[in-house]
C-alpha cells in the first residue's frame, strides 16, 4: 500500500481577508482528502499542530513515503497585498519526481481553479519541506488568502480542492483513484 506524508500549513497567524487562518483552512483540505486517499488504498501520516517546517521535514524523513505534500495558501506582499490571484506549485529544482508531481497537480487544478492561466510551477531550493525531505515533495499555495475572490473560492471549494489533490496523488503513485461522491 502506498503511503504519503500530508503537511497542511502550520501558520496559525496568517489570517484570511474575511476571517479564519491559513492553518485552519489547509487542515480542512487535508481532512477532506483523507477519505479519498483511504478509498484509493493510500495510507498517510500528517504533520502535527505546533511543528515548524524543519520538524515536519524530520518527521517526514522517519519513514519511506511515496511523496510529501505541503498544502498552503498565499498572501502577496507590500502594495500587491489583496490584489493578486493565482496558484503557485513549488518543487525542488533537481527533483524530477517532484516536478512530475507538480505538473500533475497543476493539470488537475486547472480543471477547478477559476483562473487556470494563473497556475505557476516554481522551482525552489529555499523551502525546508522541499529541500530537506527524502520523498518527492511539492508545496502548493492553493490560492491567495488575502484576495477576497481567492479566499472565498478556497472556503467554498474545500471538498473540490481535496478531491483534485487526492486525484493527483493517486495519479502520481499510479494507483486507481476512487471517488467517494
Amino acid at each position: 500500500m502506498p503511503k504519503i506524508y500530508l503537511s497542511p500549513s502550520l501558520q496559525d497567524k496568517n489570517y484570511y481577508v474575511d476571517g479564519g487562518t491559513e492553518e485552519y483552512y489547509m487542515r480542512l483540505i487535508a481532512d477532506a482528502m483523507e477519505p479519498y486517499l483511504t478509498a484509493s488504498g493510500i495510507s498517510f501520516d500528517r504533520s502535527q499542530f505546533g511543528m515548524n517546517p524543519n520538524q515536519v521535514a524530520n518527521d517526514s524523513n522517519q519513514q519511506k513515503y511515496g511523496l510529501h505534500l505541503a498544502i498552503h495558501s498565499n498572501a502577496a506582499a507590500g502594495n500587491l497585498a489583496g490584489k493578486v490571484r493565482g496558484v503557485q506549485i513549488y518543487y525542488y529544482p533537481t527533483s524530477v519526481k517532484g516536478r512530475q508531481l507538480a505538473e500533475i497537480i497543476a493539470a488537475n487544478y486547472r480543471g477547478i481553479y477559476p483562473e487556470p492561466m494563473n497556475i505557476a510551477l516554481i522551482p525552489s531550493d529555499r523551502l525546508a519541506e522541499l529541500k530537506r525531505t527524502k520523498a518527492p515533495a511539492v508545496l502548493i499555495e492553493t490560492a491567495f488568502h488575502d484576495n477576497p475572490e481567492d479566499a472565498g473560492w478556497i472556503k467554498d471549494n474545500i471538498e473540490t480542492i481535496a478531491r483534485s489533490l487526492s486525484q493527483s496523488v493517486a495519479q502520481f503513485l499510479n494507483v486507481p483513484f476512487v471517488d467517494i461522491d
